[in-house]
């Protein structure tokens, strides 16, 4: 028999017994007391007569109830379908349409029709009447443990179908690479979502005994105040949240027992992780990674967030195969950019219900296509360029919106900034940015701001203000949104085709 998700809560329950495991606001539960409601919801699931395999979405907020019923599900073999609260009733219908949930656990909120709902109100009842021994339907490994959607910046989104092989893999990334000191003392706040990359802290967290503090959404004080009073060592952010901590909270570094506050999901500017180094101390880990290989491509530790390196993903994790590759397959040296890819037994065992996305994005020796452009450099760190898609090509030449983005983040009056190719016919696309300020700032200041530290053709040659940038549910700049809007708003069609000597000059 496999090593299943329950014999990890099972195991812990009986090396920790009665010490906290989980808090949520006032409610604690323990490890074996964890263990205990896990096995009675799981029962009470399949006497509802749900089966093994059947998809169960769950839209949860952040608390007790949720990371419950998770693993509730793991123990009854059903697959979990984690729904995002923040997304929009049409966003969420569309997910349990696709993955065919036979139920729905909710908060009260119904986007769609399914077989079964379930409110969080009936929980405690259900798991008082259920039978008091343990759930274990035993599944094979590489069977669908959890389906996990991509965020939907290039179209509709996929169900990643994660298995309980890849599930046990990730943790041994983190336990290996990420978090190696995770014990007893440990506190990992969650204050980021956990049906997306703080979720993944949990397990790690409790096979050591740790203490998971979760915390109902997330505002920058009250984070600061949380990480005070529950003596956190760990915590997941994405860089969104970061700066909002920044501008926003009152930190007394002397107060926070914070080791490793790990950062990821989207493109950070080196000037916000330098302020936030010197802010909270070297206590930063970037990891890079993504749903079809969860949380765990590379990592940069906090020792590496040097000064030249902070730019960098970092290094792969020791059970994790990365290469970069030119559109033929050819693996590229240092400093070459190309796709990057990765192996791993991490990694999705392929998209729910589509056959044809799943066999362009792995190949059949399991390299997976991540769609980021990337390049090594001489000492093997990963150094990722831009999202595949995302790159501009004006006059032959590729530009990185990353780049540019991270060149105008470096002006002190811009808070926020997304880069897009806008069609033009002279030159196929130009860049363009649109940007959040911080003060007043005019947008010829920002053009030569970047023409003293960009060559020509990656400087922005259209800036638009706006009062906020579109984000997914997650967080992440949703620059196809902003391409969209850029491409159908009018442009000055003197300024597209009056083609200067310098600019030809400058694409030459």
């Amino acid at each position: 028999m496999s090593l299943q998700i329950g014999d990890l809560i099972a195991r812990a329950a009986r090396t920790f017994g009665d010490r906290p495991a989980l808090i949520d606001g006032p409610r604690t539960v323990g490890f074996a007391q964890f263990d205990r409601l896990t096995d009675r919801l799981g029962h009470a699931l399949i006497a509802r007569g749900l089966a093994p395999g059947d998809r169960v979405a769950v839209l949860v907020p952040n608390g007790i109830d949720g990371v419950v019923t998770y693993y509730a599900l793991a123990k009854a073999g059903l697959v979990r379908v984690p729904l995002n609260s923040r997304e929009t009733d049409v966003e969420l219908a569309y997910k349990v349409a696709d993955c065919g949930a036979r139920a729905l656990i909710t908060d009260g909120r119904r986007p769609a029709p399914t077989e079964m709902v379930i409110d969080t109100a009936e929980l405690d009842t259900m798991i008082a009447d259920a039978p008091d021994h343990p759930c274990r339907v035993v599944r094979d490994p590489e069977a669908p443990l959890r389906l996990a959607y991509t965020g939907g910046t290039t179209g509709k989104p996929k169900a990643v179908i994660l298995t309980t092989r890849s599930e046990l893999a990730e943790v041994a990334n983190f336990l290996v690479d990420l978090l190696p000191d995770i014990g007893p003392d440990s506190v990992m706040l969650h204050a980021a979502p956990i049906t997306h990359g703080s979720g993944a802290f949990f397990l790690p967290h409790l096979v050591k005994g740790a203490v998971n503090v979760v915390l109902p959404k997330f505002e920058p004080q009250a984070f600061v105040d949380a990480a005070v009073a529950h003596g956190a060592t760990a915590t997941f952010m994405v860089p969104t949240m970061i700066s909002l901590i920044l501008e926003d909270a009152v930190i007394d570094r002397d107060r926070l027992r914070l080791t490793r506050l790990c950062y990821g999901g989207a493109p950070i500017a080196p000037t916000l992780l330098q302020r936030a180094i010197d802010t909270f101390g070297p206590v930063f880990a970037q990891l890079y990674g993504q749903a079809e290989a969860p949380l765990a491509i590379t990592c940069l530790q906090p020792a590496e967030h040097t000064p030249g390196r902070l730019t960098s993903a970092g290094k792969p994790y020791t059970f994790v195969e990365v290469d970069v590759r030119d559109k033929d397959g050819t693996s590229q040296p240092p400093g070459s950019p190309g796709e990057v890819h990765t192996r791993g037994p991490h990694t999705m065992s392929g998209y729910w219900g589509r056959p044809d996305a799943t066999a362009e994005t792995v190949e059949p020796d399991g390299w997976l296509h991540t769609g980021d452009i990337g390049q090594f450099d001489d000492d093997g760190y990963l150094y990722l360029l831009d999202r595949r898609h995302d790159v501009i090509i004006s006059g032959g030449f590729n530009v990185y919106p990353r780049e540019v983005e991270d060149v105008l983040l470096t002006h002190p009056a811009v808070r926020e900034a997304a880069v897009v190719g806008v069609d033009d016919p002279t030159w196929g696309q130009r860049v363009c940015a649109a940007v959040v300020v911080r003060e007043p700032v005019d947008g010829d200041e920002l053009i030569d701001h970047c023409a003293h530290r960009l060559a020509g053709f990656k400087r922005p040659r259209r800036i638009d203000f706006w009062p906020e940038l579109p984000k997914s549910s997650v967080g992440k700049s949703l620059r196809r949104t902003v391409r969209e809007s850029m491409n159908t708003e009018s442009i000055d069609t003197t300024e597209s085709i009056d083609t200067t000597a310098t600019e030809v000059a400058e694409h030459a």
